[in-house]
């Protein structure tokens, strides 16, 4: 039974895992991750920082601190390496949310869902990095939800789970998996740099007995086109790395495998 859901276990505790060592930073000044999603030390030593919201503060025109940076790039590399949406599937609490609206949605059975186009995330960042060019404050992350979700459970900031309730009723009342498999122009910038990243989902045609169950669970089903068809590894960057199609494929049709295999 386990073996079924052991990605998805084990995704969930490395993003709780985070989000309780960010908070234990800021609430009891646990050194092991101080700081926050955009910006962080790794056991006071090592600073991280999130390119994309980095990539925001230049658009501004403000100068960006030389270890903020560095700590951008170091970032950047490591997911263009493991896939760049390993972040959304794995390290993102905001899929703890939308993971919770999935729940919810199959709960009550809600089957309503508006379709917008996958590629509106794309346009989204644009307009972020336009917007924060024009206003000269780095525009995602006054808003972000991921932000928000955070500042909430040290501070109890009200508007702040504001922002995570509009994301939940969106998820379950209007759009499957809206927010991060559409909107989040985050989500879009590491699907760019995560195309050529080392691990990925490979099909194998052969083995496959069309049940079709990995397309049911994949929150971004347009990756696995190749289902049905030919055998072939997920090229798209919008692959979160979450593996249900893994777990739910009982002819093992689809593991993971090294891009160089």
């Amino acid at each position: 039974m386990i073996k079924n859901y052991r990605f998805t276990i084990l995704r969930r505790l490395t993003q709780i895992t985070i989000l309780w060592l960010f908070v234990m930073g800021s609430v009891y000044g646990l050194t092991v991750l101080r700081g926050n999603y955009s910006a962080n030390r790794v056991l006071g030593v090592l600073t991280l920082a999130d390119p994309f919201a980095v990539l925001q503060i230049l658009a501004t025109g403000k100068v960006v601190a030389t270890a903020a940076l560095s700590g951008a790039i170091i970032v950047l590399l490591f997911y263009a390496a493991l896939g760049g949406r390993v972040f959304c599937g794995w390290v993102c609490p905001m899929s703890l949310i939308t993971g919770i609206g999935n729940l919810l949605r199959k709960a009550f059975k809600i089957t309503f869902t508006y379709n917008p186009a996958n590629d509106i995330r794309y346009l989204i960042l644009i307009l972020t990095l336009f917007v924060s060019v024009i206003t000269q404050v780095a525009a995602f992350e006054w808003i972000s939800p991921i932000g928000a979700l955070h500042r909430g459970l040290i501070y109890e900031v009200g508007y702040g789970w504001m922002i995570v309730a509009s994301v939940l009723v969106f998820d379950v009342f209007l759009v499957n998996h809206g927010f991060c498999g559409h909107l989040c122009p985050l989500g879009g910038f590491y699907s760019l740099i995560g195309r050529g990243n080392l691990v990925k989902p490979y099909y194998e045609h052969d083995k496959c007995t069309m049940c079709m169950k990995c397309l049911k669970v994949c929150p971004e089903r347009q990756v696995l086109g190749m289902v049905g068809h030919n055998s072939a590894s997920v090229k798209s960057g919008e692959c979160i790395q979450c593996g249900q199609c893994v777990e739910v494929c009982a002819d093992n049709a689809i593991t993971f495998k090294s891009r160089f295999s």
